[in-house]
């Protein structure tokens, strides 16, 4: 119960942990499914309806609900310690942003047992995610899921907006705050600018589905091409979304393991700020090929290829923080020193991408495969693999093995690159994506049986660190409170896990790489900002529990509508909205009662802080 009702950061970290690792697993799995059938030509493994499910959902679960959840567990964990904060700035509206994300991807995934998977590719395009061309509820899951889940994502991101703009310790100004801190804020900010779009997408297309509308139907009056622009115009700030926090950990893992201050710091924060502003001016270069003119294509070429100006000044930076160093190649630094070239050579493919007459040979290609997964997987995967290794003594007060994490790291950068290189070559030799089989004899036979191998051996790697995390987990919690002993942050400076409350004293930052400015100065910890006081805590409660278990109910109510039951008593409940009101009665009345009764919390006096 304690796990259902909490609103602690901390375990609420944890819980977005657990539902990340069980997402990742499922489309890791699917993945696996869909690379056992393209082994070998004309195989029969899956068939083609079948197929099309594995990579619809493989994409959706991946990019919604498998790393999404593991970048918003690193920000629970790691931003308020980092900011010397006790909390976010809404304890409740964070627990309420776990539970309708995890309703929501629960949601979608229950698709695969009651009337079948969405089957029209993870972005949906119209017409083919239209009621005409796909006639199970797949793609009701899809739209009703994931604005459930989104609307979990749109909460988190504004409440570590909040935190950050309102809860830094003393002394920290903006320009003192940590990189990750950084990339968190402008990630929070894209979030709450994109996600609004998708959501107006996905309702417009649940009422073409169910209540018969036209937004997108051509017969109707309507314009397929409107849910591209839609749905790019979150997509492509979605890949900043996924990519910035990525470049947030990578920027404080070099640092620790150079033993030198991040290079640049001034220019990785103006960087950020410029690629989160154009990833919102470049979502056209998604649609060169339906005919935007020649005009639209040159101006989406040239503003794609001037994110590659920031994006390069971030990876010199790190180049340059390494340079002269003292570098130690722990587990979490050499995640962070493989993501450099191989997300490089995504962005490299990017470039070429951006130009259109380039894009129109490119375009539905496994060369568009082979790029957006070195930008995901070779860029978001490894980040967010050596945030896991680096953060996770801080999160659980036990230190990973560094011999099982190195076999982790060249396992699955080995099979990365064997699985993902080669399709590079299968694009440009004219092997379409999305096709379920292929006849021999066309030289992709080879590459096919590489990409494979290549997959089997990246899920080797997880499998690895499966083991490493199950091994640890039976140890003792016994990690130092800097237990990398070049910590420059401030959450190397409290406990391994840390307390409840975090911080007994709010403490004073005197310049950048807080932590690391007082051990140069020969301190052994930080100056405290305040006396020893009492500890304001918020209540632990189950109405984010109650309201998501609402919204969920009320979604498949309303997916379930129209639908013909066979059964006289079922139509009733269903046709008549009686589900749907069910489920918004219990969201409304969790929200009323949270309304009517307040709540002020809880108190740590200073005798309990002092252990008298």
């Amino acid at each position: 119960m304690d796990w259902i009702t909490t609103v602690d950061h901390k375990k609420i970290a944890i819980l977005y942990l657990w539902a990340g690792g069980i997402f990742f697993g499922i489309g890791g799995l699917e993945a696996i499914l869909i690379r056992i059938q393209l082994i070998k030509p004309m195989n029969t493994f899956l068939d083609a309806q079948t197929f099309n499910e594995l990579i619809t959902m493989h994409g959706t679960t991946m990019i919604f609900l498998g790393v999404m959840p593991v970048i918003f567990a690193l920000m629970n964990a790691v931003i308020p310690l980092q900011i010397g904060a006790r909390d976010v700035a809404f304890p409740f509206l964070n627990a309420l942003g776990f539970w309708t994300f995890l309703f929501g991807g629960i949601l979608l995934n229950l698709s695969w047992i009651m009337g079948g998977a969405p089957d029209a590719g993870w972005t949906a395009y119209t017409p083919l995610s239209s009621s005409s061309y796909s006639t199970t509820h797949g793609v009701d899951f899809y739209t009703i899921g994931l604005q459930i889940a989104g609307l979990g994502t749109l909460i988190g991101g504004i409440n570590f907006l909040a935190t950050i703009i309102t809860m830094r310790a003393p002394g920290m100004s903006f320009m003192r705050m940590p990189m990750f801190a950084w990339a968190t804020f402008i990630t929070s900010a894209i979030i709450l600018f994109a996600f609004p779009a998708v959501t107006v997408g996905l309702v417009l297309l649940t009422f073409d589905r169910i209540l018969g509308a036209n937004f997108f139907e051509t017969s109707g009056g309507g314009n397929p091409v409107l849910w591209q622009h839609i749905f790019w115009i979150f997509g492509h700030p979605e890949v900043y979304i996924l990519i910035l926090p990525a470049f947030g950990i990578i920027s404080e893992v070099i640092p620790t393991f150079s033993r030198k201050r991040l290079f640049g710091y001034s220019s990785m924060v103006f960087a950020t700020i410029l690629i989160a502003f154009l990833g919102f001016m470049v979502w056209a270069h998604h649609m060169f090929t339906t005919g935007l003119g020649p005009v639209a294509n040159a101006l989406f070429s040239v503003s794609t290829m001037l994110i590659a100006v920031p994006t390069g000044i971030k990876i010199f930076n790190w180049l340059f923080t390494m340079w002269g160093g003292q570098v130690r190649f722990t587990t979490p630094n050499l995640f962070a020193v493989g993501f450099i070239p191989t997300f490089t050579m995504g962005g490299v493919t990017g470039v070429m991408l951006a130009s259109a007459p380039a894009d129109f040979q490119f375009h539905d290609t496994y060369f568009v495969v082979a790029h957006f997964h070195y930008v995901i997987v070779g860029g978001l995967v490894l980040g967010l693999f050596a945030g896991l290794h680096y953060w996770w003594p801080k999160m659980f007060g036990r230190m990973l093995s560094e011999h099982l994490g190195k076999w982790t790291f060249w396992t699955f950068i080995i099979g990365f690159h064997m699985t993902f290189f080669v399709q590079h070559f299968l694009g440009l030799m004219g092997m379409q994506r999305r096709v379920f089989t292929y006849l021999p004899n066309q030289q992709f036979d080879l590459l096919n049986l590489i990409s494979t191998i290549g997959a089997g051996l990246m899920g080797v790697g997880m499998l690895f660190f499966l083991a490493n995390v199950f091994i640890t987990s039976r140890k003792p919690a016994d990690a130092a409170d800097d237990p990398w002993e070049d910590g420059r942050t401030l959450e190397w400076t409290i406990s391994s896990p840390p307390p409840e409350y975090n911080f007994k004293q709010t403490p004073l930052v005197r310049g950048l790489d807080a932590f690391w400015k007082e051990k140069t100065a020969g301190h052994k910890g930080m100056t405290p900002s305040e006396p020893v006081g009492s500890i304001h805590m918020p209540s632990a409660t189950v109405h984010p529990f109650l309201m998501s278990v609402g919204i969920f109910i009320a979604g498949l109510g309303f997916m379930f509508s129209r639908d013909d039951f066979g059964n006289s008593f079922m139509s009733f409940l269903f046709n008549n909205y009686i589900v749907t009101a069910l489920g918004l009665l219990i969201t409304f009345g969790s929200m009323l009662m949270r309304s009517l009764f307040d709540d002020h919390g809880w108190h740590i006096e200073p005798e309990e802080l002092e252990g008298r």
